[in-house]
């Protein structure tokens, strides 16, 4: 097996073990968070009803705006910044954070500084 296929199959098993603890409700959805290398990707996300409430991506023009590159930390803090406004848009001010199987460092991080700074509540 491939170094890269082991590394996808452990982040999904560290995936699946936290989405046991992390649910998203009608009161408080989840931020769902996913980096390749070159974007990265916010979702608020309703599991009890199966639905997206908000979506945000570096790939969005809209988004990414006049960023230099796509996938570092300032383009993470502003992917941030602009799910909590969508979120609030939709009357969400409270979710709880799911890293995806990710470390809670670097851009995952950011992602979660700037939608704290804000105003969404995690």
């Amino acid at each position: 097996m491939s170094r890269i296929t082991d590394r996808k199959q452990r982040r999904d098993k560290i995936k699946r073990r936290s989405r046991q603890h992390v649910q998203g409700t009608a009161q408080r959805p989840r931020l769902a968070v996913f980096r390749s290398l070159r974007h990265l990707y916010a979702q608020i996300i309703d599991d009890e009803h199966g639905v997206t409430l908000a979506a945000v991506s570096t790939l969005d023009k809209t988004s990414a705006g006049d960023l230099a590159s796509t996938g570092n930390r300032e383009a993470a803090k502003r992917i941030g910044e602009l799910i909590a406004e969508r979120a609030k848009s939709q009357g969400v001010d409270s979710v709880v954070f799911d890293r995806g199987g990710f470390k809670y460092h670097g851009v995952i991080r950011a992602i979660a500084e700037g939608a704290r700074e804000a105003g969404l509540k995690f």
